[in-house]
């Protein structure tokens, strides 16, 4: 298993392959469906986003409200196709990864080649596990849309596997 830091993402994709485990450290940011369609409405305008696309790394996720002692509830992946339609533009701005769970569309594997990123995956039905990973969470977009809120996390060791690696290795395709 490897152990990496989300700066070290971008420059280590080449040599992750599809169906590694990592273990990974760093900031990441909290977004579904309803935050990439104003995401995309900012990008579209020309506006200010909530967070540095270069080199970020996007989870689908939509935590439920902390609990005593921790910075979040449940914290577990949302099925990824339902941000596929949002997904090629953000890589193409420079997100290194994005977290979710099952298969991406051609377009987005298409994407994550083209701008030498990932698709990591996260084990579905393990929220509660995943939110122990989490250090820290700061709704810093969108509050008004409750659990989908963007939230900046800090996690720690948060266990994922390569789904669709920078060459287009792919968990998927058997």
């Amino acid at each position: 298993m490897t152990e990496l830091t989300v700066r070290q993402l971008r420059e280590r994709a080449k040599e992750l392959k599809a169906g590694e485990r990592i273990l990974l450290s760093g900031v990441i940011y909290t977004a579904r469906d309803a935050a990439h369609k104003k995401i995309t409405e900012l990008i579209s305008s020309g506006a200010e986003l909530p967070f540095e696309l270069k080199n970020a790394v996007i989870y689908y996720s939509g935590p439920t409200p902390e609990r005593e002692g921790m910075p979040v509830g449940s914290c577990g992946p949302t099925t990824s196709s339902r941000m596929d339609g949002f997904a090629p533009l953000l890589y193409e701005l420079g997100v290194a990864a994005t977290i979710g769970k099952g298969d991406r569309s051609p377009a987005v594997r298409e994407a994550i080649i083209r701008n030498g990123a990932l698709y990591l995956c996260a084990l579905g039905g393990a929220g509660a596990l995943l939110a122990g990973c989490v250090q820290e969470a700061e709704i810093i977009a969108f509050p008004e849309l409750g659990c989908e809120a963007v939230r900046m996390m800090r996690v720690e060791a948060m266990p994922l596997y390569v789904g669709i690696d920078s060459c287009g290795g792919s968990i998927f395709k058997r």
